[in-house]
């Protein structure tokens, strides 16, 4: 009897000696991929391609040890899931698939719909020439009317699409005003800062902004009214003091001149009508939500579907002509979102891998302990932004601490992580701004990189200073307005 207990503990003792180093494995596979992705404008290898594989890989070890993490975490879940079946690995997996994984899944899968969406709206407002609009706006020479119009453009262009979409379309926009290579690129980072900024103005703005909300977070009104001055002042204070760098008159291209009979171009009416529907509408989505609870991507969809049947009574002629319309000028846009959606995926299932094997829960008390502060949570979040990519910052940061229950004396540090609390705020400025502090701390910085060839030494001695004092600055604003009117 001594030596069959001796057996089941060496045995028992083993199993948690084999789980334990499986836990540490995964942890290891997940820091090594964020490493690559923090380096990647060095051993350029795509970080997508990184963060798809190590979600992959991780998930799959974790089916290896399901049973501990599922006894662990999941253990009064799983025993009435067992019901008077016989415990089996088979149950365990079958459990893990319906209980654990496509509960995952299902919150990716609707950030993802809501993505190939807002896509394809930018691919038809794209082909009937709504952005075009921006060219003729900005086509002054005077280097402040440029530097605000710009910027005006790309946070309002933010606030309704995904800011990779706007940077890329300003920039673009750029690329056909600007002649001078170095005012391009002084100019572009004014753009990458001013789609961040508008990102993070509503909800619908950036991947992140949009995860908080569909996680129940934030609600949308409370979100805008709570960040709508940081993020402006976080916007204009760079862009004054980046503006400075430029000319008194900037070195533009000459018009394009349609000739007489031309029918290239769309009606300017056509042009504002698309426009207005496809921008318009997007901010109908978090409407759509509270009016029926159904998922934001439902309400993308929507629109999307209103839009394409505009698009198809406005070029019924063009469509059915020998020559339809062109969307080759797209190509790299779309190849660009689909290359962030992917990421996305690949970081979410990394980000999910991380929570159920239970080492976000380590983090949360490790931030408590030592930190204990929303506010310096924020600053060492937006700081890791400028070298990690946000998105998968801010994913892992608001994955840390549950959404907890409001209850009347909570201590304020505990009230923060209430839905509609400081924390998520907070984090979604620093993640959004501190990602400006460096080029590869954001999709768009990653956009400017590629379009007009801008170094990190070049933006970090030009550049980062500029966005750190408005990002200081914002935060002071925030604590400010929050003190004041909470």
């Amino acid at each position: 009897m001594k030596e069959f207990c001796f057996l089941c503990i060496s045995k028992i003792r083993n199993l948690y000696v084999i789980d334990f180093i499986m836990t540490i494995a995964i942890v290891i596979l997940m820091l090594f991929g964020y490493a690559l992705i923090c380096t990647e404008h060095i051993t350029r290898i795509n970080k997508a391609t990184v963060a798809l594989f190590c979600g992959v890989c991780g998930w799959v070890m974790y089916m290896c040890v399901g049973p501990h993490y599922i006894q662990s975490l999941h253990g009064i879940d799983f025993m009435n899931y067992l019901g008077d079946e016989v415990y089996s690995v088979r149950a365990v997996n079958e459990y893990i698939y319906q209980h654990v994984f496509v509960k995952h899944m299902v919150q990716l899968c609707c950030i993802v719909m809501y993505l190939l969406a807002t896509m394809a709206i930018v691919e038809v407002l794209a082909s009937n020439e709504c952005f075009d609009f921006m060219v003729n706006w900005c086509r002054v020479k005077s280097k402040w009317h440029l530097t605000w119009i710009l910027a005006a453009c790309s946070f309002g262009l933010s606030a309704n699409l995904d800011n990779l979409s706007s940077a890329v379309i300003m920039l673009t926009v750029l690329s056909k005003l600007v002649i001078n290579p170095q005012q391009r690129c002084i100019l572009g980072a004014v753009v990458v800062i001013a789609t961040s900024c508008g990102g993070c103005f509503g909800v619908i703005g950036d991947v992140t902004s949009l995860l908080i909300w569909t996680r129940g977070a934030v609600t949308p009104t409370n979100y805008t009214a709570a960040l709508i001055i940081p993020t402006i002042v976080a916007a204009i204070i760079p862009t004054y003091l980046i503006g400075r760098m430029l000319p008194e008159h900037v070195d533009l291209k000459r018009p394009r001149v349609f000739f007489r009979g031309d029918d290239s171009a769309m009606p300017v009416w056509q042009r504002a009508i698309m426009l207005f529907l496809g921008l318009g509408g997007l901010w109908f989505v978090p409407t759509f939500y509270r009016l029926t609870m159904l998922p934001p991507f439902l309400g993308a969809l929507c629109v999307l579907g209103v839009l394409w049947v505009v698009n198809e009574v406005f070029n019924r002629k063009r469509i059915l002509s020998a020559q339809p319309i062109s969307l080759s000028g797209n190509r790299p846009l779309q190849y660009e979102m689909i290359q962030m959606i992917m990421f996305f995926v690949g970081v979410s299932l990394c980000v999910d891998l991380l929570i159920e094997v239970g080492a976000m829960s380590h983090i949360a008390v490790l931030c408590d302990t030592y930190i204990h502060n929303i506010y310096l949570l924020s600053v060492v979040v937006g700081v890791i932004s400028a070298v990690m990519d946000n998105i998968a910052l801010v994913m892992t940061s608001i994955s840390i601490f549950p959404i907890i229950d409001v209850q009347n004396s909570m201590p304020d540090y505990v009230a923060a992580f209430a839905q509609n609390g400081q924390y998520w705020h907070l984090v979604a400025l620093s993640g959004c701004v501190g990602g400006c502090l460096l080029p590869i701390g954001s999709t768009s910085g990653y956009a400017l990189m590629k379009h007009d060839g801008v170094g990190i030494w070049w933006y970090f001695k030009f550049i980062t200073g500029k966005v750190f004092i408005g990002w200081i600055v914002s935060l002071g604003v925030y604590f400010l307005v929050d003190y004041f009117l909470r």
